[in-house]
């Protein structure tokens, strides 16, 4: 079934009023889910520092708030007044600080019933989905419930071992209509004792943490004395942490026994007396992506990461640490889905936990840590195998006194080469053990021989060629001149070798329409010379000397033809491009020049000129949710893929800026740019005075990286286990070799392992990614990264070693490449399967014994179904109406090489208050979670996903703050049309300014700032990014997504 089908109708907004991250009491406050079993969701998360509040006395409710906080249920009876709200209104606590002291508290809701076989849900602001038909009757909806717990066993009886939440006994009937079980213990009385919860999750826990009555997240004390809340005269607790809109973790809504606060709400009678209001999951008793970020940050961020021990998971990609390359590569390097690996292939099917390796060979490094050694075995090359070819690591076995080596991955003993012959000391290692970077380190480069070499000659050093659209629009926009006027300066910074003094790279430039000019700027003429090619259909260089040249030797003529460029065709009236004559004139170039290189092509509309590639106008907005949707992410011609082809051959890399004004089909543009390793960059509706700042960033940006060139990556792969499948921007001629024109410090390619063998426990599983390259000096270069994993026979040691984010970063790759075949529907009903596969595998082989009621996570992939939740909600997966069929052909292809770290900030966005902000330190101020209630309408918030920065300003924000940060003096002054902020001397712009610097910074593109006024049309836009609450696409929320995940991992159970 699907997660999103169309809900019943509700203003959609956020879930109810959450205290930040606090414990809660377990069996409160919950709301019924249609025909989702009740589940116990019980403690959760500790509180975040620096929000808390008195807690008021427990009995008050929130009063009714004067303008607009949505009402607590649609078809609940609730008293007449000001509880009608509009779509779009704010509420005075939307939440966040209450903006009144009263103490608030979530008012009930009576449920309404539809005849059928499943309660319908409370709409609480959210619209939520229906799973499923009502009951007929109240009485069956008993009977149904009746079926169902909330984690009741008795109170004395153990919960699971804690790897799961939600594990407490309730003391409550599930939901309005079911019998109180008999022997539940009613609420705590005065003086019995609430055990207080500790504050931290780790997330990598060795060993099981001990049973507790609350959710078994985390180890610490047992929380013997939580039944349920303490009546209202009970004063607050002392231990529990106090949440900050002064409620109790879950106790929204009147206590049960205590007199519900509307006269009217319908009372569908247990006998043994008045019934608890209907359940709602608090969204604070779910597992947070920020508890969960900010835990790791405290428990490993202060350690640095340390690679010598076999099968280690690192520390989350959020959090900064050091490494210590002590034998196995650094997680910047790779990354895996679990670090301790199934022995057999049966174990691994009943898991369906994919096993899988993030690379990103050539990963920047923070300047603390060093770079990988190049080591230089002379004419005789790197030593390997005899048989498998691997290469010298850490891992080989010497043997018979060092004369001969024993292959890690093959078992084959190879001769060792006399020049490399080594002593034993008495453990068995060579004396120079700590000399050769290729024995005690996990990663290292080899200087490669010409026998790695084409043609057997080592290869010249690459060029670079600027291409540029000199049509109608691209010239009336300001952009030539602005390409023109960067690139003046911009040669300057071209990528160098380490200590070079200048870079070895040529340049060469082109300009196009319909029709082709080529540059002559060799360093003898006084002025550059214009060569024209009119044929495109058969396409060639009409120059061979000058078309490339070093940039120092020909700067004046170089300057002086980035002057006349926009001079020359400031009055085209020509509004027609090609687009594949450009690649092959390029290609051709490089062939010419017999050298490596990379094209940077300006781009700006759909090719339909007369030429080769020439491509229509096939936009189709009706295809989307058919079996023809596919379509849309394929290319309508296959002309490019045999254009991809020839580029990697000669290793020309494609990198693409995109100045689209409609439609211009990047399914298809983008094919030679994916498939030769290289980038898109798109800019819709390009203006000059919002966009060229991010245009420039992230040319210069792409210009000066790390790149390497006619790159050749293997990954191999010890007895047992071997690399099936790739995901990324490159091209595979066989199955093995994974070919790239080009490959820079940003890329990553991901590799799927499968077993065609027993792995046994002892001897682990070892992987070793080889990247053949040549550097951007002309070196040909191999580099080397060596990683080892455990691996077992009992799946709990899988699911405790799983890395939840690295897995999202799969699933969804899969799941981008899947919508090329099959139907979306079909390709998101398929995650949401494995997905509760390998949540049921956990619950039926792992847990201990429970209600079946209970959903039980691991505690490494607690994370998993909010995070999948923001994959099926993704614009490729389930667009909304604004985003185009360009957009989601663009962020298909960009997924597909993002790194672990691009793909968690992208799907689940980094917001922060900025109101919060400490003007004196360097710090960030603590992130929370992406949910609407968690806004206040007095505050200023960030929101980073990668690509956009959105700045969400409240209405009531104080003027002094929006003086302060953005020049004006009132709220309605502030332009929607910033692309940058203001540059104002006081401490709150300075901290902002800074903050926006340092998430630019972090990130391989340059975002686009966007500023958004509460209350305004772009806050559609920006709520599109508050992923935990349920999308106008029809997404769920992550509160009923869980339920559903629930009820899909029941199902398989049963």
């Amino acid at each position: 079934m699907s997660v999103n089908q169309q809900a019943h109708t509700g203003p959609p907004y956020g879930q109810p009023q959450p205290g930040y991250q606090g414990y809660q009491q377990p069996a409160y406050g919950g709301q019924s889910l249609p025909g989702v079993p009740q589940a116990q969701y019980g403690a959760y998360n500790g509180p975040v520092p620096g929000y808390q509040q008195p807690v008021p006395p427990q009995g008050s409710l929130r009063a009714p708030p004067t303008s607009g906080a949505p009402p607590p249920a649609s078809g609940a009876s609730h008293p007449s007044g000001p509880l009608a709200y509009s779509q779009f209104e704010h509420g005075d606590v939307q939440n966040g600080i209450p903006a009144s002291a009263a103490p608030v508290q979530r008012p009930p809701a009576s449920q309404p019933f539809l005849p059928g076989s499943a309660p319908t849900p409370v709409s609480q602001i959210s619209t939520f989905q229906q799973y499923g038909p009502p009951p007929a009757s109240v009485q069956q909806l008993r009977n149904h419930m009746a079926g169902m717990t909330i984690g009741s066993t008795a109170a004395s009886a153990p919960p699971p071992a804690g790897l799961g939440y939600g594990v407490g006994p309730s003391s409550y009937p599930p939901t309005t209509g079911a019998p109180r079980p008999p022997a539940m213990p009613g609420p705590p009385l005065p003086g019995q004792t609430v055990a207080a919860p500790p504050s931290s999750q780790p997330n990598h826990v060795s060993s099981p943490p001990p049973p507790s009555t609350m959710a078994g997240l985390h180890p610490g004390p047992p929380m013997s004395g939580l039944h349920g809340p303490p009546p209202p005269t009970h004063p607050p607790q002392p231990g529990y942490p106090m949440q900050q809109n002064g409620s109790f973790g879950q106790m929204r809504g009147p206590q049960p026994n205590y007199g519900g606060a509307y006269p009217g709400a319908p009372n569908y009678g247990s006998p043994p007396g008045p019934p608890p209001p209907p359940k709602r999951l608090d969204p604070d008793s779910i597992p947070s992506p920020i508890q969960v970020i900010e835990d790791d940050r405290n428990n490993r961020g202060s350690e640095p990461f340390v690679t010598g021990v076999r099968g280690q998971v690192p520390p989350l990609v959020t959090t900064n640490f050091l490494v210590k390359d002590q034998g196995n590569a650094s997680p910047r390097y790779i990354r895996c889905t679990s670090y301790n690996i199934p022995c057999t292939s049966d174990m691994a099917k009943q898991s369906q936990v994919p096993l899988a390796a993030v690379i990103k060979p050539l990963a920047a490094l923070p300047p603390e840590e060093t770079l990988p050694y190049l080591v230089d075995h002379g004419e005789s090359g790197p030593v390997r195998c005899n048989r498998c070819k691997a290469y010298m690591c850490p891992f080989m076995q010497f043997i018979e006194g060092g004369r001969r080596f024993q292959c890690c991955f093959c078992s084959c003993v190879t001769e060792v080469p006399p020049h490399y012959f080594q002593h034993l000391d008495h453990t068995g290692k060579r004396v120079d053990f700590y000399d050769r970077p290729e024995l005690s380190l996990g990663s290292y480069e080899f200087l490669a021989t010409v026998d790695y070499c084409k043609n057997n000659k080592f290869p010249s050093p690459p060029a670079f060629i600027f291409m540029i659209d000199v049509s109608y629009n691209a010239v009336k926009s300001g952009l030539v001149r602005l390409i023109c006027e960067e690139l003046k300066s911009l040669l300057d910074y071209l990528p160098r070798e380490g200590n070079m003094e200048e870079s070895a790279i040529r340049v060469g430039f082109v300009t196009y329409n319909k029709v082709l000019h080529f540059y002559n700027v060799k360093s003898s003429l006084a002025q550059p010379q214009m060569m024209v090619v009119s044929d495109v259909a058969d396409m060639f260089v009409p120059l061979l000397d000058g078309f490339l040249v070093n940039v120092n030797e020909s700067r004046t003529v170089i300057a002086s033809l980035l002057d006349q460029i926009p001079e020359m065709f400031a009055d085209t009236r020509e509004t027609e491009t090609v687009f594949a004559p450009v690649i092959q004139a390029g290609l051709e170039a490089l062939k010419a020049a017999e050298c490596a290189g990379k094209l940077f092509i300006f781009h700006t509309s759909l090719p339909i000129a007369e030429a080769p590639g020439k491509l229509k106008n096939r936009d189709d907005r009706k295809l989307i949710n058919t079996d023809k949707e596919k379509t849309l992410f394929q290319p309508q011609t296959s002309f490019y893929n045999n254009l991809a082809k020839d580029c990697v051959a000669q290793g020309c890399c494609v990198d693409l800026f995109l100045f689209p004004n409609q439609y211009l089909d990047v399914a298809t543009l983008g094919v030679v740019p994916y498939q030769t390793g290289g980038s898109i960059y798109k800019y819709a509706y390009f203006q000059l005075e919002t966009d060229q700042y991010r245009f420039l960033n992230d040319l210069r940006r792409d210009v000066q990286k790390e790149v390497g060139f006619d790159a050749v990556m293997r990954v191999r792969t010890s007895t047992g286990i071997r690399a099936t499948d790739f995901f990324g921007a490159f091209y595979m001629s066989n199955t093995t070799d994974v070919e790239m024109a080009g490959l820079d410090c940003d890329k990553t390619i991901t590799v799927e392992f499968k077993h065609d063998d027993k792995l046994s426990e002892d001897s682990g599983a070892l992987l070793q990614c080889a990247l053949l390259y040549t550097s951007c000096a002309g070196q040909r270069r191999l580099r080397i990264h060596n990683l080892s994993l455990n691996c077992c026979t009992q799946l709990a040691d899988l699911y405790r070693n799983c890395e939840t984010d690295t897995l999202i970063n799969y699933l969804a790759k899969f799941a981008y490449r899947g919508v090329l075949s099959s139907p979306v529907k079909t390709v998101r009903d398929a995650l949401i399967n494995q997905c509760a596969q390998i949540l049921a595998c956990y619950r039926k082989n792992c847990a201990s014994p429970s209600s079946a009621g209970q959903l039980i996570l691991p505690e490494c992939m607690k994370l998993l179904p909010v995070y999948l939740n923001c994959v099926l909600k993704s614009d490729v997966l389930q667009p909304g109406p604004e985003v185009t069929t360009d957009d989601r052909a663009y962020i298909r292809q960009l997924v597909t090489s993002m790194d672990v770290a691009e793909t968690n900030v992208f799907f689940y966005p980094r917001l922060l208050p900025l109101t919060k902000a400490d003007v004196d330190s360097d710090s960030l101020p603590a992130a929370i979670r992406n949910s609407e209630e968690r806004l206040s309408k007095g505050d200023i918030y960030l929101l980073e996903n990668g690509l956009n920065i959105f700045v969400w300003v409240g209405v009531s924000v104080q003027q002094g703050l929006i003086q302060n940060l953005f020049g004006v003096s009132s709220f309605s002054q502030i332009s929607n049309a910033l692309s940058t902020l203001p540059v104002l001397e006081n401490p709150f712009s300075k901290k902002v300014r800074s903050i926006v610097d340092m998430l630019q910074g972090q990130r391989s593109r340059y975002m686009k700032l966007i500023v958004v006024k509460q209350e305004d049309k772009l806050e559609m836009l920006f709520k599109h990014f508050l992923v935990e609450d349920k999308s106008l696409t029809g997404g769920a929320s992550y509160v009923d997504f869980l339920c559903h995940m629930h009820k899909e991992i029941r199902q398989l159970l049963s």
